[in-house]
């Protein structure tokens, strides 16, 4: 079966934004060859949400105190565009990477699943 996700960013500034994740958030990462940097993920969740007939997919940051992380990842040099606020299902703002990649960061405020291991 699935034993995990492999997630993809797609950028004109590529070496810019493996080093936000090697330097900057301190991703462990292997070198896959010729710099080609491939970084563990913390621990995820996967949603599924409905929508008018469009597919799309996103890519959302979980974090603790979204205000915290954001001053942290500011004195970093990332740029958190505004400033947090509360969309019901969480506290969140945007995280700008290299190549205008744009990333919700959020302080969830639904429960969260916890698994050991992925379904087999």
């Amino acid at each position: 079966m699935i034993t995990g996700a492999h997630v993809i960013l797609f950028t004109p500034e590529a070496e810019a934004l493996r080093g936000v994740f090697r330097d900057a958030l301190n991703w462990e990462h292997v070198d896959a060859g010729d710099g080609w940097l491939i970084f563990a993920l913390p621990p995820s969740e996967l949603a599924i949400h409905p929508s008018d007939g469009d597919t799309s997919h996103a890519l959302y940051f979980l974090c603790d105190d979204v205000e915290k992380t954001a001053e942290e990842l500011r004195a970093r040099g990332l740029e958190v565009r505004g400033e947090p606020e509360d969309r019901g299902w969480g506290i969140a703002t945007t995280l700008v990477l290299p190549g205008d990649v744009k990333v919700t960061l959020y302080e969830p405020k639904h429960p969260r699943p916890v698994s050991s291991s992925p379904a087999r």
